[in-house]
C-alpha cells in the first residue's frame, strides 16, 4: 500500500487515531459488561479487531517509530516469561489463551501510547469515563430506583436507593471505585492543564466522587488517601529550586518510608478505622493458603492463567480449602507470585517500578500538570494490585503498560541509542 493511497492516508490521519484511542478505551474499560451481555468469544473478537486495525496503523505510521523504542524492555521479557510458563503449566489451551489476552491489551496500550501524545491520551480517557460513569449512574438508577430489580446480567444489585454498595458497569463495587479514582485523577488534571472548562470539569469531578463514595469500597479510601499523599509530594518537588531538587526527593523517600513502617505497624487500627476487618481478613487467609501453592514451584509458578478457571488446580482446590469461590488472589503482586512465581514477580515489580521512577523524575522537572498524570496513575495501579489483582487483567494491565510505555518514552536508555544514530542529544525540557 502507497503513501499516498486514500486508505492509507484514513489510517495514518489524527481523525483516526482519535477514533481509535476513544474505541479502545471503551472497549477495555467495558470488558465485563461486553463480556457479561454476550459472551467472551465477542469480547475477544472486539479486542482482536481492534489489534488488527492497531497493527494497520502502526505500519503506516511505521516512519515515525523507533524499533528500539516500541515498547519497554521489562514489558517484552515479562510477556516472554508468561508464554514461556506454557511448558509447566497445568492446562496449556488456558494459559494459551489467557497469554494472547494478555498480549491483546499490551498491543492495544503500545498502539495508543504511539499515536497520541500525553494530553490527548488523558483527554481521550476523560472523554471515554465521563460517559461510562454516566452509564453507570443511568443503570443504577433504573435498577435500584425505577425498577427496583437487580440486573443480574450486569451484575448491578440495585442498591442506589439504600446508599449502595453500586456496582455500575463494572460487576463491582471494587472495580467501580478503582475506576472513579482513575476518573479523578484525570478529570483534575484535564481541569489543571486548561483541556477542559470548568463547566465541564467540575460536573465530572463531582460525579466520579459521587460514584466512588456510593460504591463503598474500602479500596477508596486508601486510593484517595495515596493519591493525596503523592500529589502533595510531586507538587513539593515540582515547585522546588533545581539545584535542592535532588535533596528534596531523597527526604521525601525518608518519609514515605517511614510512614509506611508506621502503617505496618498500626495496620490493625487502620483496618478497624475502615471498618473492613472481615474483608481483610479473607484476604489474608486466602494469602497464606497461597503462599502453601508458591513453596510448591516457587520459582517458575503454576503457569500463567490471569483470571481463575474455575475447575483448574490449584485454584479450584484453593477455593475448595477455603470453601469459597475467589475469582483471583484479591491481591495483582500474590496472582503474579502463583502463576508466574519468583521469576515472574520480579519482572513484575520491575515493570511497574521502573516506570514510576522514570515517570517521577519526568513529571518533577516538566512544567505542564499533565506529565503528572502518568505517575500518579502508577501509584494508583500500585496501591489497588494490594487489594485486588485488577492490575494484570483488562483495563488494570492496559493502563500498566500504557503508562510503562509513556515513561520509557519520555527517559530511557533507547533515547540516547537513537541520539547517537541521529546525532540529537536528548534533554529533559523544563516547559511544557
Amino acid at each position: 500500500m502507497t503513501a499516498g493511497h486514500p486508505i492509507s492516508g484514513l489510517l495514518g490521519s489524527a481523525e483516526m487515531a482519535r477514533a481509535f484511542t476513544i474505541a479502545v478505551l471503551a472497549a477495555v474499560f467495558s470488558s465485563l459488561s461486553i463480556e457479561r451481555m454476550s459472551s467472551p468469544v465477542t469480547l475477544a473478537t472486539v479486542i482482536s479487531l481492534l489489534c488488527v486495525l492497531g497493527a494497520a496503523i502502526l505500519w503506516v505510521r511505521r516512519e515515525e517509530l523507533s524499533l528500539l523504542r516500541v515498547a519497554p524492555t521489562s514489558l517484552l521479557v515479562f510477556l516472554a516469561w508468561a508464554l514461556v510458563s506454557l511448558v509447566w503449566t497445568t492446562d496449556k489451551s488456558d494459559t494459551l489463551f489467557a497469554w494472547m489476552a494478555l498480549l491483546g491489551y499490551a498491543f492495544l496500550a503500545i498502539t495508543v501510547g504511539h499515536i497520541r501524545d500525553t494530553l490527548q491520551t488523558v483527554r481521550a480517557l476523560g472523554d471515554t469515563l465521563r460517559v461510562l460513569l454516566l452509564v453507570s449512574l443511568g443503570i443504577e438508577i433504573l435498577s435500584g430506583v425505577l425498577f427496583d430489580v437487580p440486573f443480574t446480567f450486569l451484575g448491578v444489585q440495585g442498591n442506589l436507593a439504600l446508599g449502595g454498595p453500586i456496582q455500575g458497569i463494572f460487576g463491582s463495587r471494587n472495580m467501580l471505585g478503582f475506576v472513579a479514582v482513575i476518573a479523578l485523577i484525570t478529570f483534575a488534571i484535564e481541569w489543571r492543564s486548561q483541556s477542559l472548562e470548568a463547566r465541564i470539569a467540575v460536573p465530572s469531578i463531582a460525579l466520579a466522587t459521587m460514584l466512588a463514595i456510593l460504591s463503598a469500597s474500602p479500596t477508596v479510601l486508601v486510593l484517595a488517601f495515596a493519591v493525596g499523599v503523592v500529589t502533595v509530594a510531586l507538587t513539593i518537588v515540582r515547585h522546588a529550586p533545581a539545584e535542592r531538587r535532588d535533596a528534596v526527593q531523597w527526604v521525601l523517600g525518608a518519609l514515605v518510608a517511614m510512614a509506611l513502617a508506621a502503617a505496618f505497624a498500626l495496620r490493625h487500627p487502620i483496618i478497624a478505622l475502615m471498618d473492613a476487618g472481615s474483608d481483610f481478613s479473607i484476604r489474608a487467609t486466602l494469602w497464606n493458603t497461597i503462599l502453601d501453592f508458591v513453596a510448591v514451584k516457587p520459582i517458575q509458578g503454576w503457569g500463567w492463567f490471569g483470571g481463575w478457571p474455575a475447575g483448574e488446580y490449584p485454584f479450584n482446590y484453593i477455593n475448595f480449602s477455603l470453601d469459597d469461590h475467589h475469582q483471583s488472589a484479591l491481591n495483582s503482586y500474590f496472582d503474579v507470585l502463583l502463576q508466574l512465581g519468583t521469576a515472574g514477580f520480579v519482572l513484575f515489580l520491575l515493570l511497574g517500578g521502573i516506570a514510576t521512577v522514570r515517570s517521577w523524575l519526568v513529571a518533577s522537572v516538566r512544567r505542564s500538570v499533565v506529565y503528572a498524570w502518568t505517575p500518579l496513575m502508577l501509584v494508583t495501579l500500585a496501591v489497588e494490585s494490594m487489594f485486588e489483582s485488577f492490575t494484570i487483567v483488562g483495563a488494570g494491565w492496559f493502563l500498566l503498560v500504557l503508562c510503562a510505555l509513556r515513561a520509557g518514552q519520555s527517559r530511557s536508555w533507547r533515547e540516547n541509542i537513537d541520539a547517537a544514530q541521529t546525532g540529537v542529544i536528548p534533554t529533559l525540557r523544563t516547559e511544557g
